[in-house]
């Protein structure tokens, strides 16, 4: 009898240090699948930080390694598409050092300048061109001899051509143009007006900052605006989201919509009669457009703003200010229709609206601009080489060929008619923002593309204060589509 409660009691005692074993085991095991997830973690978050975040750290103006690799390295020169020089640093008989800017103000705003901080091209690839990847025995043989080694050059996209085309045809009016090809996201061209010489840049940087134009802004991705009626594009889309028949939609026009005490008068007064829905788009209809924002679901319309980057960041590496699209169902009735023809609280820049556009002729895909195409050294080796990056799927197939013909009839039979019967064709659309409460001051817009089948590219241009989007902004936009084509 006592030796069987012995051996009971035996066996307890192996039950109850096998437990506690078990139990030190999977302890153990949790602590260390633990320090597994915070291992992996910490190696996400390092390869996300080397993938999206080390050159902006490494081009913050407040990083000393900037200033080390300043003293070791001659800065690198900046190209155009086909190796003209945007930008090079000058070596005097003494051997002082001035950037040279051979254009002048033609790039001042998209190449940017490399002291009194940095800006443009020449801040994005600032480490870049601050590094050398010279051959090694040449790197070497200058390190032992005190001198400088030359640093890599930024060849970027932009086509000299078009930029000074994009120039003369903005000339003395202030805005902004872009052009982009929409199926790549290549900057070609991007003009600010008014502008400055990156050249006197020292020299005249109090004069600049205290110039109420504010030159050194770059009003194609920092200005924004009312869209007008450049906006319809998007007001459309949400119309297709909340409607199955958008070809059963009729309105009679008599140059202004009344809705809970609200009018809303086309421009000019302009009375166009009975339309559907692609004439009203066509002729600019802001009487119909109201009456569509009168039937929309705003939260709904909110999300669909917010899926084409409104109040989002943008997928670039360069400086930029953010589109704002506020309006909701508990707006009041006149915000929500100023809100739908492109005026109330709704802003946008120019790079923004470009990117919309070319979502719309890339088949709903938008592209991530770029304006650096690669990096070379100073012999012409490719150290790196940028590749056009989709950002997302905006819109779908269907709603992109939607709109895409609607913005067909812009041109063939409503306000963009100067760019029809051309050489290539022209799809787009016009838009005239109103800013203040003067009757009749409105910036003029014009957004669209060329060869519509198979798109080549997106021009965008503002004009402040000019007016009519179709008097101001379609023949600047013709001269670029020409100078193109040419």
């Amino acid at each position: 009898m006592t030796r069987t409660i012995l051996n009971t009691s035996a066996k307890s005692s192996k039950q109850n240090k096998s437990t506690k074993k078990t139990k030190r085991n999977t302890q153990m095991h949790v602590v260390m699948y633990l320090f597994l997830i915070l291992f992996l973690c910490m190696m996400g978050n390092f390869a996300y930080y080397i993938q999206f975040n080390s050159t902006e750290d490494v081009n913050n103006s407040y990083n000393t390694r900037q200033e080390k690799l300043e003293i070791k390295v001659l800065r690198g020169k900046i190209l155009s598409e086909d190796g003209q020089v945007l930008a090079e640093t000058m070596v005097g008989k003494d051997g002082s050092e001035t950037r040279h800017y051979p254009f002048g103000e033609l790039f001042a705003h998209v190449v940017g300048y490399s002291t009194k901080g940095r800006y443009g091209v020449e801040r994005s690839a600032n480490i870049n061109l601050l590094t050398s990847n010279a051959y090694i025995g040449e790197r070497i043989s200058n390190d032992i001899a005190d001198e400088k080694n030359i640093g890599d050059n930024a060849i970027t996209t932009l086509n000299v051509k078009l930029q000074q085309i994009a120039k003369d045809a903005l000339g003395i009016y202030k805005g902004a143009i872009v052009v982009m090809e929409p199926d790549t996201g290549k900057i070609l061209a991007m003009v600010s007006n008014p502008g400055f010489d990156p050249n006197y840049i020292v020299s005249q940087w109090d004069e600049l900052n205290a110039e109420t134009t504010s030159p050194l802004i770059n009003r194609a991705t920092s200005g924004l605006y009312p869209p007008g009626s450049t906006f319809k594009i998007v007001t459309l889309l949400e119309y297709l989201r909340e409607n199955d028949s958008p070809e059963d939609y009729r309105f009679n026009c008599n140059g202004r919509f009344t809705f809970d005490g609200v009018t809303i008068n086309c421009y000019h007064g302009s009375n166009h009669g009975s339309e559907d829905l692609r004439k009203s788009f066509a002729k600019s209809c802001n009487s119909s457009f109201a009456n569509i924002g009168s039937e929309l679901n705003y939260d709904k319309y909110k999300r669909t703003a917010e899926e084409l980057l409104f109040n989002k960041d943008l997928p670039v590496r360069f400086n930029y200010r953010s589109s704002s699209f506020v309006c909701n169902d508990k707006a009041d009735t006149e915000e929500k229709l100023h809100t739908a023809i492109g005026q109330g609280k709704t802003v946008v820049s120019p790079l923004h609206m470009a990117m919309i556009t070319s979502a719309v002729a890339n088949n709903g895909v938008m592209q991530k601009p770029y304006v650096i195409d690669r990096i070379e050294n100073y012999q012409g080796a490719v150290i790196k080489q940028y590749k056009p990056d989709d950002y997302k799927q905006v819109m779908t197939e269907d709603e992109a060929s939607f709109i895409k013909d609607y913005m067909i009839s812009v041109v063939e039979e409503g306000t963009g008619s100067k760019l029809s019967g051309l050489s290539y064709s022209v799809a787009g659309k016009t838009g005239s923002a109103e800013y203040n409460d003067q009757k009749g001051d409105s910036h003029s817009w014009f957004t669209g593309f060329s060869n519509v089948e198979d798109p080549d590219i997106v021009v965008t241009i503002i004009v402040e204060g000019a007016g009519s989007g179709s008097d101001y902004a379609v023949p600047m936009a013709k001269r670029i589509f020409d100078a193109y084509y040419q």
